[in-house]
């Protein structure tokens, strides 16, 4: 590419950062994508043993991108969403609630899934083959942001190798623990669940039915997500198995046998036999909401403005929808002939942004401290309150709209729509 300024330049190539180069080069925006890894790395199928839920409204998005053609064949519905409380004995309670997709359609409106379960391997190979044939995107990986300017005017950053790029707007798609938001001196809400979770593939006897299964164990909710069959024609799905820290570090030290024995009496037979496939994967879980999304030039997205606990499945989400309004934002200040780095464009995202995240931040921490317990007053509460809400249609449909992203001020791309 040539000399010219850039519009945006995104640091940090994961599935947010590069998402939005991939939605900001597609709407003619001038984009760098900087990262420290080899991009080709993060496709192995070792590098990331995790799926990402794709919401309905998300979904549209890829779809507006081209993105799902490349998904589409790896990505496996989500019809209905069961929830119940378990005790250690792993048995559910016999009063659940149950989300049906059909639920959210209007009437004469066909229904569409909740969402998809998609590999993150494959999201990550679909969003390189697009990011790669992108005129207006400019990989530069590896290599690594170690300085930046920012002034009134535009942003500079200087990288490993000695070259220097000046843009428009810097935008940190680190992860929750981002250098640059730091070195911008904004803070944050931090703190640690002391739970991990513990990630896995199983392979079961019946299949799922396009049926998500969350059940809150004393220790966290042990999420079970329906994943396409495997080439053999196995049944599987995702496991988000969450535990106390010092409980999840003994039960990855065990042997496959007593391993399979634990993870079995979690799971149930709900399914028939079930065992565990591949590697397992850990990471510890906390909390991280960024004081301000934005600085001089400067704009967070994803997990460097927030990052939630998995128990709604919703943290991906929350930074598609990131992607979405700050592109709109930025877009529609080029096309007006605007500054798109200044502070007051800048602020408009923050604005369209701050109380959907805030929302998901409060909702899933409120969440997790309520279940994560065997406190058996507040255990027989929460099955009754699961129930009544199974009881009424109006809340079913609203938590169901809520879970597919389609409540709020939703942006263009959100809605299907290219800005």
């Amino acid at each position: 590419m040539n000399n010219r300024p850039f519009d945006l330049a995104v640091v940090g190539a994961g599935l947010n950062g590069s998402l939005l180069a991939l939605a900001a080069g597609g709407v003619g925006l001038r984009t760098a994508l900087i990262d420290k890894a080899p991009l080709q790395s993060m496709v192995a199928a070792g590098f990331d043993g995790r799926t990402t839920a794709i919401a309905n409204t998300s979904q549209r998005l890829f779809e507006a991108l081209g993105l799902w053609a490349d998904l589409a064949a790896d990505a496996e519905p989500i019809l209905d969403i069961r929830i119940s409380d378990a005790g250690h004995d792993g048995k559910a309670s016999p009063l659940f609630l149950h989300f049906d997709h059909r639920e959210a359609a209007a009437e004469g409106e066909t229904a569409s899934p909740m969402g998809w379960i998609v590999e993150n391997r494959f999201l990550r190979a679909a969003l390189l083959r697009r990011l790669s044939a992108c005129e207006h995107v400019e990989l530069i990986a590896p290599d690594e942001a170690i300085e930046t300017k920012r002034d009134t005017h535009r942003a500079e950053i200087t990288l490993k190798n000695g070259r220097t790029l000046t843009t428009r707007v810097v935008a940190s798609a680190e992860g929750r623990f981002g250098s640059m938001r730091e070195g911008a001196g904004i803070g944050a809400r931090t703190w640690s669940y002391n739970q991990t979770s513990i990630v896995l593939v199983a392979r079961h006897e019946k299949p799922h039915r396009g049926v998500a299964q969350e059940k809150f164990l004393p220790g966290g909710p042990f999420a079970i997500l329906p994943m396409r069959d495997s080439d053999a024609g196995e049944h599987r799905s995702s496991i988000v198995w969450t535990e106390r820290a010092d409980l999840a570090k003994r039960l990855l030290a065990l042997d496959a046998e007593r391993f399979q024995a634990e993870f079995g009496r979690r799971f149930g037979d709900f399914l028939g036999a079930v065992d565990t496939v591949g590697p397992r994967f850990s990471h510890p879980l906390g909390l991280v909401h960024a004081d301000r999304y934005i600085d001089q030039r400067l704009v967070l997205v994803g997990d460097a403005a927030h990052g939630i606990h998995p128990i709604a499945g919703q943290g991906y989400n929350l930074g598609v929808r990131d992607i979405a309004a700050l592109v709109e934002v930025l877009i529609d200040a080029k096309r007006l002939g605007l500054d798109i780095g200044a502070a007051d464009t800048l602020e408009r995202y923050a604005r369209w942004r701050r109380a959907d995240n805030f929302t998901m931040v409060a909702a899933t921490d409120l969440l997790n401290r309520l279940f994560s317990n065997d406190i058996k007053p507040l255990r027989l509460l929460r099955d009754v309150g699961l129930a009544s809400v199974n009881r009424v249609p109006s809340l079913r449909r609203f938590f169901v709209r809520h879970a597919m992203g389609r409540m709020g001020d939703l942006p263009r791309l959100i809605r299907g729509e290219r800005p």
